[in-house]
């Protein structure tokens, strides 16, 4: 049919037809997830080229069901030693009746089924922060942890953001009442496994120019703000004032310290703090998009880096033996919200991944079974 200019005029029908074919190419982000046509050489891993400490781990509720699956799983990926950092359970308000002794549960369970294959950390109870007998009886019970098998202190991202003392208040990482636990790991020997804040855009403005805003989406409850409950640099800088306070303790900085996407920031980090060490559980994917930065910065701080997941699950670690050991080029992450971006591999040496798999969680942590490792 043409109209009165001689054009081909569409009938509603064909209007419908048409709109609805321009509405069909429309998708949200989350559904957008194009299989690449680019063809380069691939080497997936299954297992790791070295025995490895996964020195970033949490499981509950340990029995012999658990640990035989487990380390049925460890077998197959070569991981020779988890560290449990959920080595106690506290009830919602905080109190720790019987944390104690599921702790010593734990140890005598793991010992017993799979000796060597598993390092408990301990954890602490901020019921009744602030009261006079709080810092006495936290070092207290610190000390009869690691007399009973503990080889750590696990500090969780809730002290800083949702821990409060008896009066309501947040209770800051820096807090004076704090640092006997920080020295009397340092007296004791065990390093401080700490997670301070959230990722910085975690508390940035929730629009397209934000690069998780896909996880904030999902994820609505992490949204941070300067009020809620501080700002972002604040509690790193309390984080770091400890580093500085107590030399004598090791620490271990969780996630990097959310410094994994400036490796030029996390260098004067280690430079500035000897006794900070940092975990990379959760941040491959930023090694995964600056291959060539992140092998220069893996091969010059190599003695301060160690392996870790977080989350466990054994597919997942395929994609940290690939971006640590090949050289493969454009290939997938698990998670969508957390790397929308496609990974690259650093291609370590030998002698580096020895490190970062198992040597540097040998000289932080006691008591590891150094049987389990070839040298």
């Amino acid at each position: 049919m043409k109209n009165s200019f001689g054009r081909i005029a569409l009938t509603p029908l064909l209007m419908v037809l048409f709109n609805f074919s321009l509405l069909a190419q429309e998708m949200d982000f989350e559904s957008y997830n194009p299989k690449s046509t680019l063809v380069v050489p691939e080497h997936p891993i299954k297992r790791a080229k070295f025995p490895f400490v996964d020195i970033h781990s949490h499981q509950r509720n340990v029995d012999e069901s658990l640990i035989s699956n487990l380390t049925r799983e460890m077998d197959e990926i070569n991981m020779a030693t988890m560290v449990n950092l959920s080595g106690k359970r506290f009830s919602r308000n905080g109190e720790d009746s019987d944390a104690q002794e599921y702790l010593n549960s734990m140890v005598r369970q793991f010992n017993k089924q799979a000796p060597g294959r598993f390092i408990v950390f301990t954890n602490l109870s901020f019921s009744g922060f602030g009261e006079k007998d709080w810092k006495e009886k936290a070092v207290s019970i610190l000390e009869e942890d690691v007399m009973n098998g503990a080889n750590g202190l696990k500090i969780f991202k809730s002290l800083g953001l949702s821990v409060k003392d008896i009066h309501g208040k947040r209770v800051p990482i820096n807090h004076p009442d704090l640092d006997p636990i920080w020295a009397k790991c340092g007296e004791l020997g065990i390093p401080v496994l700490i997670h301070a804040a959230d990722p910085a855009p975690f508390w940035e403005t929730m629009d397209s120019n934000n690069e998780r805003w896909l996880e904030l989406k999902l994820r609505p409850n992490r949204k941070r703000g300067a009020n809620n409950p501080a700002p972002f640099e604040q509690i790193i800088a309390e984080q770091h004032a400890i580093f500085e306070k107590h030399t004598n303790t090791t620490f271990i900085n969780a996630h990097m310290g959310w410094m994994a996407n400036d490796l030029e920031k996390a260098a004067k980090h280690l430079d500035k703090y000897p006794n900070v060490n940092f975990g990379i559980a959760a941040v491959i994917a930023e090694f995964g998009r600056q291959p060539r930065a992140a092998k220069r910065f893996f091969i010059e701080y190599q003695d301060r880096i160690l392996f870790g997941k977080d989350a466990y699950n054994k597919e997942e670690f395929y994609t940290y033996f690939r971006v640590l050991e090949t050289e493969d080029e454009y290939f997938p992450y698990y998670k969508k919200y957390h790397a929308f971006w496609r990974m690259y591999g650093l291609g370590l040496p030998d002698e580096v991944l020895k490190k970062v798999y198992y040597k540097n969680a040998l000289r932080v942590i006691p008591n590891m079974d150094h049987s389990l490792f070839p040298d």
